[in-house]
């Protein structure tokens, strides 16, 4: 990804002037007047640098929403070939079809043989609408259960990435047992003897999100989110008020402890993984290989328990979210 197809969020624009200038500053320096302006690029490149970091070191919730939004955002594709060598995909429930909301199958991470699975939004129109847009039906939930029972029967660590708004509402999909397959899948998380490592790599979206994430170790991007239901759809339900829809969805998001560092205090997530200056989307690459040493790190101590031992802790893991402090 280059500067000059760079997307900006609202709240970059100080910085994408700064870096619009840098580019005319270049531009200038490679032409044929002999002008020579590398003292000021270096000036401006500093100062932007540093606007960019005072900036996303004092994010709010709505702008760390934009942020796990942000279409140039790792993709669970660009996990998969960075981190996955020879993997090969599997499709279908078995029972009625194919969702490409979700993507699954066999490969290597790291030496070692895994089940690898996770939420794929797209980054083109057309791969958008091929993928839903990452919510998936309940066919895809249904075929990340067979996945978990092919990972339990050759004993693999499974290893999920989030990243959905949260599951397909259709009526289509309601149809089919929306609710029941998403069910299935948690319950599924929950009693697999293998080690289950989550990744909220963007959006984390109600129960959408916990189907894949019901695992012995749930680390989060830094700028990511994961919540019970999107700011807009809390602020729809509560305000009901369309003139001030983006305000009240502000609200929301603050008032839900969406973002990371919330939901490690509040022990609903078990680490934060910090991502390059700038946000993931700005150095992709660099962010992929920090989510892979993180995976790695949970792998190695999920791997020391016994299947009880994993199970137990898993469920107890998430039993006790929500007690401390209640007499």
């Amino acid at each position: 990804m280059t500067e000059a197809v760079r997307s900006y969020l609202d709240f970059e624009r100080p910085i994408a002037e700064l870096e619009r200038k840098i580019e005319e500053l270049q531009a200038i320096n490679g032409g044929d007047d002999g002008v020579d302006v590398a003292e000021e690029v270096a000036r401006l490149r500093e100062k932007a640098s540093e606007q960019l970091r005072t900036t996303y070191e004092k994010l709010d919730p709505w702008q760390k929403t934009e942020v796990a939004r942000h279409p140039d955002r790792p993709k669970f594709s660009d996990y998969r070939q960075s981190l996955i060598t020879e993997f090969v995909e599997l499709c279908g429930d078995r029972r009625y079809a194919e969702d490409r909301a979700i993507i699954g199958g066999l490969g290597r991470f790291r030496d070692r043989s895994v089940v690898v699975m996770g939420h794929e939004k797209g980054r083109t129109t057309e791969t958008r609408i091929k993928h839903n847009f990452g919510m998936a039906r309940p066919e895809g939930y249904r075929k990340a259960v067979r996945l978990m029972d092919m990972a339990e029967r050759f004993d693999l660590p499974v290893i999920t990435f989030v990243d959905t708004a949260g599951a397909y509402p259709g009526v289509g999909a309601e149809e089919r047992g929306q609710s029941e397959a998403i069910a299935r899948a948690i319950d599924r998380c929950l009693s697999l003897p293998t080690p289950l490592i989550s990744v909220i790599a963007g959006e984390g979206g109600s129960g959408g999100a916990v189907a894949l994430a019901s695992a012995n170790h749930v680390a989060m991007l830094e700028h990511s989110i994961y919540s019970v239901i999107s700011p807009e759809g809390c602020a729809s339900i509560l305000w009901r008020d369309p003139a001030r829809a983006k305000e009240n969805a502000k609200e929301a998001a603050n008032a839900m402890r969406i973002t990371a560092q919330d939901l490690l205090r509040l022990k609903i997530i078990d680490e934060i993984v910090d991502e390059p200056h700038g946000g993931a989307h700005r150095h992709p690459t660099e962010a992929v290989a920090s989510v892979g040493d993180a995976i790695a790190a949970a792998l190695d101590v999920c791997e020391e328990l016994s299947p009880e031992e994993r199970v137990a802790q898993r469920r107890d893991r998430f039993l006790a979210i929500g007690r401390e402090g209640l007499a």
